[in-house]
């Protein structure tokens, strides 16, 4: 498992604040409405929606949360949410990836568009950003929950690729079909967990460019239906 991984300094430094965590209680709350939508309300027979409630516990979204909004979802009058991906080009030859959930395409398409009129960018074709990332779990526990070599070789033994410390955070990448599995044998509490989409490579930009981007990214983070953005930028 490798000790460093090249990008340390690209999500993970990001403040940690109450809009951020409210971002994904948005997030998996959508996720359970939309699983039951598509399967019904019972997790024994609906294997979406068992794993969308296991993400909810994992963010720590409180249970009377998730049974309401099971309950919710069960309504007639409730709309489905549709899952999508938009890629983007920056300033300076950056990729982003904005993750998207939302009930109405029309409005989350005006919305990107308002925001490259606005902050500069283009919306690319499906595939031409995406190739540069990889979809990965990753995994942040705080420093004071563990310490660093015991927990480095926990999550290595369960499978974990990648294990780095940044600021005050250990953060543990796995593949995508483990994050629960190495989560549940590290045996701490954990600030979050989840999929992210990772780039393979980055790009070296200038003071203005890099300014440019984060006040994009920043309009993009901005928007409801968006619930997370990643960039391969240095």
């Amino acid at each position: 498992m490798a000790g460093h991984s090249k990008w340390a300094n690209i999500k993970h430094k990001k403040e940690r604040t109450d809009a951020r965590k409210g971002k994904i209680f948005s997030r998996v709350v959508k996720e359970i409405i939309s699983a039951v939508k598509q399967g019904g309300p019972d997790p024994k027979s609906n294997s979406k929606l068992r794993l969308a409630i296991e993400k909810a516990k994992a963010v720590n979204l409180p249970g009377d949360n998730i049974e309401r909004n099971i309950k919710k979802a069960s309504s007639a009058d409730q709309g489905d949410y549709f899952e999508m991906t938009y890629e983007l080009y920056g300033h300076g030859g950056v990729g982003i990836i904005a993750d998207v959930m939302t009930d109405n395409k029309n409005r989350i398409s005006s919305d990107i568009r308002i925001a490259t009129n606005k902050r500069g960018g283009n919306v690319a074709t499906p595939g031409a950003v995406s190739f540069n990332f990889e979809r990965k779990g990753v995994i942040h526990v705080a420093k004071k929950e563990a310490e660093e070599d015991a927990l480095f070789l926990t999550a290595s033994d369960a499978g974990a690729e990648d294990f780095e410390v940044v600021e005050d955070l250990y953060v543990i990448t796995t593949p995508p079909e483990l994050l629960y599995k190495v989560k549940d044998a590290l045996g701490v509490p954990c600030e979050e967990a989840d999929l992210e989409m990772v780039p393979k490579t980055l790009v070296e930009v200038d003071d203005e460019t890099r300014a440019a981007n984060l006040a994009l990214i920043e309009w993009l983070e901005g928007i409801d239906d968006i619930d997370a953005t990643y960039h391969n930028m240095q």
